[in-house]
């Protein structure tokens, strides 16, 4: 059994560590209530986007344009996929990290060709361990996700997309389906593809109604669209970002009252065995004093009959 000062010394070990989880579950739910009023500050001008580049898609089904080619003349090792990871920058998040790392690991056993750009601390140094090549990492957007950051990130992917360096762009990010769980998705971001534009668009608004009146474009349907697209992808992307940075903090938050709560567990069990081994001390010395009073007694007694 440990003696009291060590299970003394475990309790005070134990309240520190509950002082720091506590604090952090507490800065997690600032920081998530932070990003997603953001969030929906910015939703109703890229719900607008997606509703109108569904719309377009919709009316002018053979619409030729660079973000619309499939490009399936390239097969196998010709065709080049570029995967857009998020993670975070630090972790103590639950499984955030390790979720969305392991579906890239699937993607990667699965493409011949890959472009991989990385978002966040975590993932950087999970490649470069692996000696995974890669092609670009965005740095200091994982705890910081604006649209500036989604421009700049969007801008790579579009140019490489226009360029002809790669052949399909995907996202892997993770989404916060509520309050308690977050999933790990994989979205196509280039080419678009008409049945999943309206997907994503039910996804993400909620409904997939277009727009009912018949639709003018000014000077032609290829140029609405050429101008469309990057404020669209923009717009996936910074939705990407601030879906994982909340799925991040929501996380984090759950593995710290879960911490809290293995912590108040073991703080409860701690001291009743602190009171155990007070308690037994305490008993120990009484029964001492006890003996050592009987003992005198019987002295004194002995001692009176020698005389």
């Amino acid at each position: 059994m440990p003696g009291i000062r060590e299970i003394s010394g475990r309790i005070r070990s134990v309240e520190d560590t509950r002082k720091i989880t506590n604090a952090m579950y507490m800065i997690s739910s600032t920081k998530l209530r932070k990003a997603r009023k953001g969030m929906e500050a910015n939703a109703p001008y890229f719900a607008y986007l997606q509703r109108m580049l569904a719309a377009i898609m919709e009316s002018i089904p053979d619409l030729e344009s660079t973000y619309v080619d499939r490009r399936e003349d390239k097969k196998g090792a010709n065709r080049t996929k570029a995967i857009l990871v998020i993670t975070a920058d630090k972790g103590l998040a639950g499984s955030y990290n390790h979720n969305v790392l392991k579906v890239v690991d699937k993607l990667l056993e699965c493409e011949e060709k890959v472009k991989l750009y990385v978002v966040g601390e975590v993932g950087r140094q999970y490649f470069a361990g692996k000696k995974v090549i890669m092609a670009g990492q965005f740095k200091y957007t994982a705890q910081n996700p604006s649209l500036h950051r989604a421009r700049v990130i969007s801008e790579k992917m579009l140019d490489e997309f226009r360029s002809g360096e790669t052949d399909e762009v995907y996202i892997v990010f993770t989404d916060l389906t509520d309050s308690t769980t977050s999933e790990p998705q994989v979205r196509r971001l280039l080419p678009l593809i008409k049945e999943e534009v309206k997907e994503r668009l039910e996804e993400d608004t909620g409904s997939a109604a277009l727009f009912r009146e018949e639709l003018q474009f000014v000077p032609n349907a290829q140029t609405v669209l050429e101008n469309t697209v990057p404020d669209a992808i923009v717009g996936y992307v910074y939705s990407a970002l601030v879906d994982s940075y909340c799925s991040e903090q929501n996380d984090r938050m759950m593995a710290m009252d879960n911490a809290n709560r293995n912590a108040d567990t073991m703080l409860r069990s701690l001291r009743i065995s602190y009171n155990r081994e007070r308690q037994a001390m305490i008993t120990q010395e009484i029964t001492e004093v006890a003996a050592g009073a009987k003992a005198q007694k019987k002295a004194k007694q002995e001692k009176q009959e020698d005389k």
